[in-house]
């Protein structure tokens, strides 16, 4: 059962109602994982009312239009959905379209929705705030532990004293945050289900007075709170599997536009890096004119 502003607006309203508007309530209250990916015809169709009554529900209890009541129970269940009503809803979402053409039409729209609700400002102060802290501590539990990972593999690159903090127990966590000081950023990353360690390394890194970089995907996320510089990323909270191709280009972004403040610094590593790499044949060499076996 919902609980939460969407549910109180739908209970005020409920006694001026039409009935076709208490049968839109009443599935809302109970079927509200499908109706957060459902269009204002397909709901309408569901309970057998026409749109323009779904339409003159949502703004009956105050939204602009169905769009943002549609968000609204999105942003409501966005942490929790379990694995099998993920898989559900991506299978009606699919349908009997191709699952390949599906996917990449979902991440090319999740990257198109983040480049338009992306802070440049918070962006930009946040590159700053990590190209001159004193140690970086970079945290991904569960699956945003890969995008910690490829974060810190660049940052280790470009800076001395980066930290990817091991997330296997929260007693391991702090061990690893004990020197955490003013002078340090500490970046971490959660996505629905949000990952309740990465939660408390974050508050524990902002009373210990660093600058907290929270890479998220909502204002409400429980990341956003402590965080000095909150840094949005859309993710699919419905599918089976949590499509980060948004938050990696958001990563890829800021690991450029911090290379390119130490553009001459990381030159030089980058040439020290090639001739050693070249040496100890860690890369194998690739012959324009080679066949592929």
């Amino acid at each position: 059962m919902m609980n939460n502003l969407l549910t109180v607006r739908i209970q005020e309203h409920m006694e001026h109602f039409s009935k076709g508007q208490r049968l839109i309530a009443k599935y809302i209250e109970e079927h509200y994982d499908k109706v957060a990916f459902m269009t204002a015809s397909k709901l309408g169709a569901t309970v057998g009312v026409s749109e323009s009554t779904v339409v003159r529900f949502a703004t009956e209890i105050g939204y602009a239009g169905y769009p943002e009541l549609q968000k609204a129970v999105q942003e409501m269940i966005r942490n929790k959905l379990t694995s099998v009503q993920r898989m559900d809803v991506t299978a009606q979402r699919i349908g009997g379209n191709d699952i390949l053409d599906s996917i990449f039409n979902q991440d090319i729209d999740i990257i198109r929705r983040t480049m338009e609700e992306t802070s440049h400002e918070n962006f930009y102060q946040a590159a700053e705030a990590i190209a001159s802290a004193g140690k970086l501590f970079i945290l991904g539990a569960r699956s945003s532990s890969p995008l910690a990972t490829f974060l810190s593999y660049y940052l280790k690159l470009l800076f001395e004293n980066v930290i990817l903090v091991q997330c296997t127990s929260e007693a391991e966590i702090f061990e690893q945050m004990i020197r955490v000081d003013e002078h340090d950023v500490v970046i971490g990353i959660s996505f629905p289900r949000y990952s309740r360690k990465a939660v408390k390394a974050m508050d524990y890194a902002h009373k210990m007075g660093a600058k907290v970089v929270a890479i998220t995907d909502s204002t409400v996320s429980p990341l956003a709170q402590p965080a000095d510089y909150l840094l949005l990323a859309r993710s699919d909270i419905a599918s089976i599997v949590d499509s980060l191709c948004a938050p990696l280009s958001l990563i890829n972004a800021l690991i450029v536009t911090i290379a390119m403040k130490k553009k001459e610094e990381v030159a030089q590593v980058f040439d020290h890096l090639e001739t050693i790499w070249d040496e100890y044949g860690v890369y194998e060499k690739v012959d324009g004119d080679r066949k592929n076996v």
